[in-house]
């Protein structure tokens, strides 16, 4: 049984990138403009798909709530390590850190769940066009939406409960810029058996699951394409697809290279750099991503520019 009254700290301390003091500042400027961007661009999106009728289709609802996502997401961490950058301090509040690991989780999570969904979209409109607005209608895109949302806040909640209801007695030194679980669970001098197993299983099975819908579903969407005889139809059938298809591949590319590598015994601020790939450079690229391929998007952004060059 856990001993709860072991939990000695108020506070933890991050060990961001203040290691390297002589890039403090430079990091803090590109850190701040990729932010920026990340935001502008997702916002950009956003007031697109609001403004441009023919952007009021199941297609752009789902990336409207992955622009949302894409700014909640580095919202949760980058602040703080800027802060924490700009001022050399690196304390974070025990109820800090319990909420800013929920909410990372939270909308990674959704991420995961979101992807897919947008994957049964993308089978549904290609392999089924004919049937599309029928499968596809404006209640189902609602429940599906929510569900990804209230199951990805149910998982962080999960992992969050689980991990602070531990005893933290060893240090208070997160060996993270953010806190997350595995350097937060490495702090417990209670057992962290069930915070661990939680991570293995119920992570492990929800991120199978969403990454074998999305294959499947590309995998029968690929098939029909290739049955596509004129040149001209494959074509417009893929563009349809082609962006989603990017941000999925750099979404578990980025996940991927950030949990699975092996890590580096020599440089630990090394592996704390390439940790930001997939909290804070993919909700960058995301937005660039569709407006570059998809000319509808392209349209929406240019009507807003336009709008408020006039104005």
């Amino acid at each position: 049984m856990a001993v709860y009254n072991l939990t000695k700290f108020t506070e933890f301390i991050l060990i961001g990138l203040s290691d390297i003091p002589e890039v403090r500042y430079p990091l803090f400027m590109v850190l701040a403009v990729i932010y920026q961007i990340t935001l502008l661009g997702n916002i950009a999106i956003l007031l697109a798909i609001a403004t441009e009728k023919k952007l009021h289709t199941p297609m752009y609802y789902f990336l409207a709530n992955l622009s949302l996502l894409d700014i909640f997401c580095p919202s949760t961490i980058v602040p703080k390590i800027l802060r924490n950058l700009l001022t050399k301090k690196q304390n974070i509040s025990f109820l800090g850190c319990a909420l800013q690991l929920f909410f990372l989780i939270a909308t990674e999570g959704t991420e995961v769940f979101l992807l897919s969904v947008m994957a049964y979209d993308r089978y549904v409109a290609i392999c089924f066009p004919l049937r599309y607005t029928l499968i596809m209608t404006k209640r189902l895109c609602v429940q599906l939406t929510t569900g990804t949302w209230a199951s990805g806040f149910l998982h962080a909640l999960l992992h969050t409960v689980f991990t602070f209801r531990l005893s933290f007695c060893k240090s208070n030194r997160v060996n993270q810029y953010y806190c997350d679980i595995p350097p937060v669970v490495a702090l417990s001098c209670s057992s962290t058996y069930v915070a661990e197993m939680l991570v293995l299983v119920i992570g492990g099975f929800l991120a199978t699951s969403t990454f074998l819908i999305t294959g499947i579903s590309y995998f029968y969407i690929i098939s029909t394409i290739l049955k596509i005889r004129s040149v001209e139809g494959k074509r417009k059938a893929f563009s349809t697809c082609a962006s989603h298809l990017l941000v999925v591949g750099l979404f578990y590319g980025t996940t991927l290279f950030t949990y699975v590598r092996p890590s580096s015994h020599h440089s630990p601020a090394k592996d704390r750099f390439i940790s930001m790939l997939n909290v804070v450079i993919t909700p960058m690229l995301n937005p660039m991503i569709y407006s570059l391929r998809n000319t509808e998007v392209k349209g929406g952004l240019k009507k807003i520019l336009c709008y408020k060059t006039k104005t």
